[in-house]
């Protein structure tokens, strides 16, 4: 328990950043020539990576390929995300988001310059993230860990100290 609630206070979330997403749905078309689409969520589990919540049935949300990383580097790589098609209170915490905070999932391992730590990459199963993340975050040379799905790898969000 005293565990988890230090870890809580310790780690710092980032979900996609808003001022970058009100750019791609101001210019509607994604950083790689995708347009910005609006449909109704299902509901059936789309991770929504702007306020870190699964969508409800009927949201209004879209379907865009972005990048985590902004600069160029060999690991920054595009992937598909849920997003809100409009802004939304986005995500302030504390610790983890509630609704993905558990796994399964694979933890990415980065370095501060933004390269790819390989030695700790991590798959979960349904657990609490909160404590392996705090300790992976506790491993030399690591200074971000980006959480994401197990099967598809897709970006879901970061974090950081």
């Amino acid at each position: 328990m005293t565990t988890s609630t230090r870890t809580q206070q310790t780690l710092t979330v980032h979900a996609i950043d808003p001022a970058r997403l009100d750019a791609v749905r101001e210019a509607g078309v994604d950083d790689f020539g995708n347009p910005v689409t609006a449909y109704a969520a299902a509901g059936q589990g789309e991770p929504l990576r702007c306020c870190l919540r699964f969508a409800s049935p009927g949201e209004r949300i879209a379907l865009l390929s972005w990048a985590p990383f902004t600069e160029v580097s060999p690991w920054r790589e595009v992937g598909p995300v849920y997003v809100h098609a409009d802004r939304c209170e986005g995500y302030a915490g504390p610790g983890l988001p509630p609704e993905l905070d558990r796994g399964p999932r694979l933890l990415r391992t980065y370095h501060a310059d933004g390269s790819m730590d390989y030695g700790h990459h991590t798959l979960t199963g349904d657990e609490d993230l909160a404590p392996v993340i705090d300790g992976l975050l506790d491993a030399p040379g690591v200074a971000t860990v980006h959480v994401r799905t197990v099967l598809p790898q897709c970006f879901l969000y970061a974090v950081t100290r």
